[in-house]
């Protein structure tokens, strides 16, 4: 049995919580906010994020950052991605040496390129942090429904540990040791599926939901492997198979934000009526940057941003990705030598 603190009380919080809290830890699950708190106390749910999961009574609720950090086996980021750095700075205090966090935030950082876990790890330069990340909706892991996701961690001996605290008959983890694969993957799908909900939007089918997931895994794959990440990691659970469910759920925050621009509303708009942070917004701008500085091709989430942030209606964005020059699919493959 571990004491952890999980760090977030959002639904994806809530759902991590519910499930170490089944697997048999002892679970301290914080919020910043003290209605949450007094709300979950009462109701034992988020009716509003997280209808119809239960906190059973085991899991103790706090707002003291201190209550939820000092002296835990391990600590669970869940927060959003926006939020990260501040939250690590906040817990600074209560850490000890070396003290394991898990990050299972997914975004990147505008101002400074960092993933989520180079964050924590800059604000927190002595503890040990690893990364799950995976196709898992909260309103899903929450209600005990089959679940697949992967840890990585630098050791494999932590990633180990980390893989039997999370694992149980409904929560299949796998291991891994590219982290940074893992989290260019979690992020950038998210900055892929506002396009594929406007293209949902604007009334298109499934033949281009499908473009946009095949020619999107490419440009997030060319990215990361240009950063350092392993081609492998693009085409497992925390790319292609992430980059799929957020597609193609209503689940999706980002997804239904997408949507409701393809049908007209502004970026702020959209977010306004989500009413949950859509991290695809805030990923990418900072995916610009990296291609920029990596000198890497995106033109889908190139498009993304032109509708985001310069005010690009939505069709035309469609219509300059159909009409770029030509290409070959794949140009590793050779062809037959002409006579």
């Amino acid at each position: 049995m571990a004491d952890i603190g999980v760090i977030g009380a959002g639904s994806w919080g809530i759902a991590l919580a519910v499930l170490l809290d089944h697997n048999g830890h002892r679970v301290t699950l914080r919020s910043g906010s003290q209605d949450v708190v007094d709300m979950l106390k009462t109701r034992h749910e988020n009716q509003d994020k997280l209808p119809g999961v239960i906190l059973p009574d085991s899991i103790k609720l706090t707002t003291d950052p201190e209550e939820a950090v000092a002296g835990k086996d391990l600590l669970v980021f869940s927060g959003t991605s926006p939020n990260t750095r501040s939250t690590a700075r906040m817990m600074a205090p209560y850490l000890r040496e070396g003290q394991l966090i898990i990050n299972a935030s997914k975004g990147i950082e505008e101002k400074t390129l960092m993933t989520m876990s180079q964050v924590i790890e800059e604000e927190l330069p002595g503890a040990e942090v690893a990364v799950l990340s995976g196709p898992s909706h909260a309103e899903e892991v929450g209600r005990g429904l089959p679940t697949t996701i992967v840890v990585g961690a630098k050791k494999k001996a932590t990633a180990e540990y980390l893989q039997n605290i999370f694992m149980n008959e409904v929560f299949r983890v796998y291991i891994s040791p590219d982290i940074l694969g893992i989290e260019l993957g979690a992020a950038l799908k998210n900055v892929v599926a506002l396009a594929a909900g406007i293209a949902d939007g604007l009334g298109y089918g499934d033949n281009t939901k499908a473009a946009l997931i095949t020619r999107g895994i490419l440009e997030i794959s060319r990215l990361g492997v240009a950063m350092g990440g392993k081609p492998e990691t693009f085409f497992g659970l925390t790319g292609i198979g992430d980059l799929i469910v957020t597609c193609a759920s209503m689940h999706s925050r980002n997804r239904r934000a997408g949507i409701l621009i393809g049908q007209g509303y502004t970026m702020e708009q959209a977010m306004d009526e989500v009413k949950m942070v859509v991290e695809g917004v805030y990923s990418a701008k900072a995916a610009m940057g990296l291609a920029q500085k990596y000198h890497v091709q995106l033109p889908i989430i190139e498009q993304v941003n032109a509708i985001l942030f310069d005010g690009q209606p939505a069709d035309e964005a469609v219509r300059n990705l159909m009409l770029r020059d030509k290409k070959i699919e794949n140009p590793l493959l050779p062809w037959e030598e002409e006579d």
